[in-house]
């Protein structure tokens, strides 16, 4: 092994379940290697708030080491790690197969777990964690017009501080009127056709967000499928694919999730269908997640070779040449953000490609943007943490206004409208908000697109 670790990263199952992982001195212990290790590196101190963290908690003792600082600290470190990935996929050079084996993401989820198993998570974040729980109005139009309206206003808004802890200011989701489920049209073709790469046919996870708060971007999704001669289903049922959960470290709450889905899911893949899901999350709880907590069940297994980001999928089939190119609609100036959960994925810069594919047709002009928005799933609008995430994502917000930009986007749509909120209050606002798959749809010239 060479000093810096020039090798590929290489991940060790979580084993959750063995005898030391919820011995929280042990944990601690562990933590203690890992900061030590980070102290003398500070490579990742650009990432997210746990580092700054970190290293203000070290230069803050005698002699400025880690010696000096309180092992209850060590807490502090852990509350604002959102298990984004980044550090251990892109940063790192001492993640394995290095000797010193440093796993800064797990061991948080570790700690994670340990808080979450001694009650200290409390009621509102766990609420806001149960998507399946708060979706379930949508599309039950009283509740969803009443509900949307009283969330914009700033009494309710003070209430769900106070009792959820979510910022007054934050950007919080609208319940549709309509879910995605109920109203996804059947596929028009049936016709399979396989390609070297790519399976002909696709299984459509919904997905929490598409289904209760935003089912364009899943309309779109359809529609792109249905333009290219792809028949689909949607998957027959589906619970929250269990991120939240994991970000709270509420692994037994993550495996209901998974016993939920997985056998479901399984039957989709032996069938030979790609698995598409369009929140990156969702996508990497599948692809990543699971498979490290379950390593030796099959299911999970075949579920993760089966699923696919939809860019992914779709360039997989341009290479495979059966993809259409008709585009007709120009797309303009387009800055494209690229998410955490889509980059660790290690599948490339396929939305940035399906761009690029576009602009060979039409007019696109495109400013990518790679690095973190500081949304993170719930931290983004925790009162605890709001005003950090902005911090964090502010280059994002310059880097995303760059030559006014007519459409601004990102595959992930919470870090979509956190971007959005950012640069309104830098005073440099979106024209306008799209996700890149309605964008396709866009340039496709298909009618319906959602804005």
């Amino acid at each position: 092994m060479r000093e810096g670790n020039l090798e590929a990263p290489t991940r060790h199952p979580v084993d959750w379940k063995g005898a030391d992982f919820y011995d929280e001195s042990k944990c601690l212990d562990e933590l203690g290697r890992i900061f030590e290790i980070c102290h003398g590196c500070r490579r990742c101190v650009s990432l997210c708030q746990s580092f700054p963290t970190l290293f203000d908690l070290v230069d803050a003792t005698a002699d400025g080491e880690l010696h000096g600082v309180r092992r209850k600290d060590y807490w502090k470190v852990v509350d604002h790690c959102y298990l984004c990935d980044l550090c251990y996929l892109t940063k790192c050079p001492y993640v394995p197969p290095h000797t010193w084996n440093l796993d800064f993401p797990h061991t948080m989820l570790r700690a994670k777990a340990i808080q979450f198993k001694r009650g200290e998570v409390g009621a509102g974040a766990r609420f806001l964690a149960s998507t399946d729980v708060h979706g379930s109005f949508a599309g039950i139009p009283v509740v969803v017009q009443a509900v949307n309206a009283l969330n914009r206003t700033g009494v309710v808004r003070k209430l769900l501080d106070k009792a959820l802890g979510v910022h007054p200011e934050a950007w919080m989701p609208e319940l549709a009127a309509k879910r995605f489920r109920w109203a996804a049209p059947s596929a028009a073709h049936s016709v399979v056709t396989n390609g070297e790469r790519t399976s002909g046919k696709v299984a459509v996870f919904a997905t929490c967000y598409v289904n209760y708060n935003e089912p364009g971007i899943g309309h779109d999704l359809l529609a792109v499928l249905a333009h290219n001669g792809i028949p689909y289903v949607l998957v027959e049922k589906e619970s929250c694919c269990g991120m939240p959960k994991f970000e709270l470290g509420d692994l037994e709450g993550v495996e209901r999730h998974k016993n939920a889905n997985i056998p479901v899911l399984e039957r989709y893949a032996r069938e030979g269908y790609a698995i598409l899901s369009a929140i990156p999350s969702c996508t990497l709880m599948f692809k990543q997640e699971l498979p490290h907590l379950f390593p030796d069940e099959e299911a999970v297994r075949l579920v993760q070779q089966a699923i696919w980001d939809p860019f992914e999928y779709l360039m997989a089939r341009h290479k495979d040449g059966l993809l259409r190119t008709d585009f007709k609609a120009a797309l303009g100036k387009v800055s494209y953000h690229i998410p955490c959960h889509g980059r660790v994925q290690k599948i490339g810069r396929k939305t940035e490609e399906m761009f690029k594919l576009i602009g060979q047709s039409v007019d696109v002009r495109l400013n990518t943007v790679e690095r973190c928005s500081g949304h993170a799933g719930t931290y983004g609008v925790k009162s605890a943490h709001h005003k950090d995430a902005l911090k964090i994502g502010k280059p994002v917000f310059k880097s995303m206004a760059k030559d006014e930009p007519d459409v601004v986007s990102s595959d992930c749509a919470l870090a979509g409208h956190h971007i959005a909120q950012g640069m309104q209050q830098a005073g440099t606002p979106a024209r306008e908000l799209a996700h890149p798959l309605t964008l396709l749809r866009r340039a496709y010239g298909l009618e319906g697109s959602a804005a």
